[in-house]
């Protein structure tokens, strides 16, 4: 078997006009060669043509699907706030570290998960756990939302928070 895998390999290094021919050698083993071998009955074989691939470019990840109507976001969580953050208020975190809460009513139905949204960008992995860490955010001003989400839908979205986030300067 290896030496068929061999063969196989050494084939796959051979331009697509190559011919191979197949015979028996002296210890009766089939054979494989790029030619034929002398005083040897060998036959030539037909090789499929070799499949290629055309690189594409790079796609954009693709958008979330765009939030449902209003009638149908209000009957599905009656709240959904963050909590832990000042509202339009100074947050210290001197390592940049600190953890906000998911107030929800009722309680995250079925397949659903919070997705947190830092400054209108998804924030870490997506998962059903009503209280999110942030890690190493930059000093400055920031906003904060939450979102629940089946898959790619955004099911409800929380108002967003306005925070400034106050580390120690090192110089």
């Amino acid at each position: 078997m290896r030496p068929f895998l061999l063969f196989l390999g050494l084939l796959s290094g051979f331009p697509a006009t190559a011919q191979i021919y197949k015979y028996t050698d002296a210890a009766g083993n089939t054979a494989y060669s790029n030619q034929p071998p002398d005083g040897v009955s060998a036959q030539t074989v037909d090789l499929p043509p070799l499949n290629s691939v055309d690189r594409q470019p790079p796609n954009e990840p693709p958008a979330p699907t765009p939030i449902r109507n209003r009638e149908q976001i209000n009957s599905t969580y009656e709240t959904l706030e963050l909590t832990g953050v000042p509202n339009d208020g100074a947050l210290r975190a001197n390592n940049g570290t600190f953890t906000v809460n998911v107030l929800i009513k009722p309680r995250l139905q079925g397949s659903h998960l919070f997705r947190l949204l830092l400054d209108e960008q998804p924030y870490g992995q997506p998962g059903n756990v009503p209280s999110l860490q942030l890690v190493n955010i930059d000093r400055g001003l920031h906003r904060l939302a939450v979102q629940v989400i089946d898959g790619d839908t955004v099911i409800q979205q929380s108002p967003t928070v306005t925070f400034t986030l106050q580390r120690v300067h090192k110089r």
